[in-house]
């Protein structure tokens, strides 16, 4: 096969990174089965990102599915200035997780499920604190969930804005 035969490399849409790998068994009668679950985070770094979850008697066969069921479950997120652009704070399961803006050059200042999120969101400055379970699943569901929030608190308060601007008369 000659060059000119080759298939294109394909740009990828997305990056991603893998979260967590963790063997799991299933006990049955006739002993235990062993599988993999992988956690996948993926985005373009402009504002799109998911978390997907996938299991398979191998690795890299649950690493396709997480990422299939990542691309099934992106967020789109409002960047302003490189960073969020409010303060929120969400409970899902047992994880807390605390969003904040930060001024141009912090940095991202969260832990690692929080930080490879909004990486892959294209923030370059945020504050956030993670409390109440540890598991990385739990905070990253909780992650995506606060970015959901922020999207309709956002929504909100522009309708607010729009409303009150509406009805006065701009002299």
């Amino acid at each position: 096969m000659n060059r000119s035969q080759r298939r294109p490399v394909e740009k990828k849409e997305f990056e991603e990174s893998i979260l967590q790998i963790d063997r799991v068994t299933k006990v049955v009668k006739g002993g235990k089965i062993l599988r993999f679950r992988v956690v996948v985070v993926i985005g373009d770094k402009k504002g799109r990102v998911g978390i997907g979850v996938g299991k398979a008697r191998g690795i890299p066969a649950a690493i396709v599915k997480a990422v299939s069921d990542a691309k099934r479950n992106l967020v789109t997120i409002r960047i302003k200035n490189n960073t969020i652009p409010a303060r929120i704070t969400i409970k899902r399961n047992a994880a807390n997780v605390f969003l904040a803006p930060a001024v141009p050059g912090t940095g991202i200042v969260a832990g690692r499920a929080v930080r490879m999120i909004a990486e892959k969101a294209g923030i370059q400055d945020m504050l956030s604190k993670s409390m109440g379970s540890s598991n990385p699943l739990n905070i990253a569901n909780a992650t995506i969930e606060a970015f959901k929030e922020l999207q309709t608190v956002i929504e909100r308060s522009e309708m607010r804005r729009a409303a009150v601007l509406g009805g006065k008369d701009e002299n």
